[in-house]
């Protein structure tokens, strides 16, 4: 591979906030010095652009199905531009929160298709009646995905959950997506079918014997809670949070996915309003944050929109860009491997027009983007 200086640019430590101005050598698909001077025949000028770690989208949906029925093929073939297009902006890994099976990982592995680092869930595992349970008396079918390769999520009772686990890890999932509640739609309606705290716990414990973390979608107060004490890893959108419910969080070490996105252009006034109010509660209780865009909604809404209102909302922007690089890299247990400009970490870079790292216009000063040390073509 390419040994190649990235020289004279601004280079932001999302952590501290600190930009300065730096040559970043990259070699082998590595960042293997970052200082002044540094010396390399293939150089690129970076002067007047602010660097900064290729972003990390802790919740998406690259192979969520449309809102018109169609033949599962079309499913997967519109997440092949869909993944082209997110590492285009700047998307170098992406935690997919269900619809993406092993086989989209393998394809990128090998090189038939150009997309980030995906590491799967495959299904929403719930008890029947909740959020992984696609029956309706419309479709009168049990599973309207009718995809082999991404199995039956329905469970009931702790040993059935144990099982929804190991069919997941058996498909190939690296996570284990949990319904902890409804849908917001669920939750408004009075329908929110939510799995019991001995069905929460066998999930959190077959996935840990599995070696598999768990993601919670979990949208009232009560759900996050149960979830986090339970012990999953990180609570999903979180749009009803109560100073109890992140007390829990806080207690048991949770990070806080918020994924406004969805819930900003599509949940109404109220929802967006008590969204926003969540977040500020997580923030001002010393969650950790990470950054998640949904991406499943039609057109899409990606995680640069995203960044946009998690400035808007408190973050402030160099706040924004953390949730995407260094506190998602640890968040996937990822952050001994990429999430920040220093040596020795994987060369995922987004060189922004401009020295500064200001959001509102983030999506037109994407200069350059580098995957594993390889330039992208934006």
């Amino acid at each position: 591979m390419a040994t190649t200086v990235l020289s004279g640019a601004m280079v932001l430590d999302p952590d501290t906030g600190s930009i300065d101005r730096a040559d970043v050598l990259v070699r082998d698909g590595r960042i293997a010095a970052v200082g002044t001077d540094l010396e390399c025949r293939d150089r690129v000028d970076c002067r007047g652009s602010l660097l900064i770690p290729g972003l990390i989208d802790c919740h998406a949906h690259v192979a969520a199905p449309g809102p018109a029925p169609l033949p599962r093929s079309a499913r997967i073939l519109e997440a092949v531009s869909t993944l082209r297009r997110l590492l285009a902006r700047g998307v170098t890994t992406v935690r997919d929160a269900w619809g993406a099976d092993a086989g989209f990982s393998h394809a990128l592995r090998e090189g038939w298709i150009s997309g980030p680092d995906l590491l799967t869930s495959l299904r929403q595992l719930s008890p029947t009646g909740g959020l992984g349970d696609t029956w309706s008396p419309d479709a009168g079918c049990t599973d309207s995905l009718g995809d082999p390769a991404l199995p039956d999520p329905v469970f009931d009772g702790p040993d059935a959950a144990r099982a929804a686990v190991r069919r997941m890890v058996r498909a190939g999932a690296d996570w284990i997506k949990l319904g902890a509640s409804g849908s917001l739609h669920a939750v408004h309606a009075g329908r929110d079918v939510s799995p019991t705290e001995a069905e929460l716990a066998a999930v959190v414990e077959e996935a840990g014997r599995c070696g598999r973390d768990v993601m919670a979608h979990a949208h009232t107060a009560r759900s996050v809670a149960d979830a986090a004490n339970a012990g999953v890893r990180s609570i999903e959108h979180g749009v009803y949070l109560d100073e109890a419910a992140v007390a829990a969080m806080r207690e048991q070490g949770c990070w806080y996915v918020p994924t406004l996105s969805p819930v900003s252009h599509l949940g109404g006034e109220e929802p967006a309003a008590a969204h926003r109010r969540s977040l500020a509660l997580a923030v001002d209780a010393g969650i950790p944050v990470a950054a998640g865009s949904d991406l499943a909604h039609r057109p899409h809404v990606d995680l640069l929109t995203e960044l946009r209102l998690l400035s808007e909302a408190g973050l402030g922007d160099v706040g924004a860009i953390r949730s995407a690089t260094t506190e998602a890299a640890r968040l996937l247990r990822l952050d001994h491997d990429r999430g920040r400009v220093e040596p020795g970490l994987r060369a995922d870079l987004v060189l922004l027009e401009g020295p500064t790292p200001e959001l509102a216009n983030v999506d037109h000063r994407i200069r350059a983007v580098w995957q594993n040390g390889q330039r992208v073509e934006v």
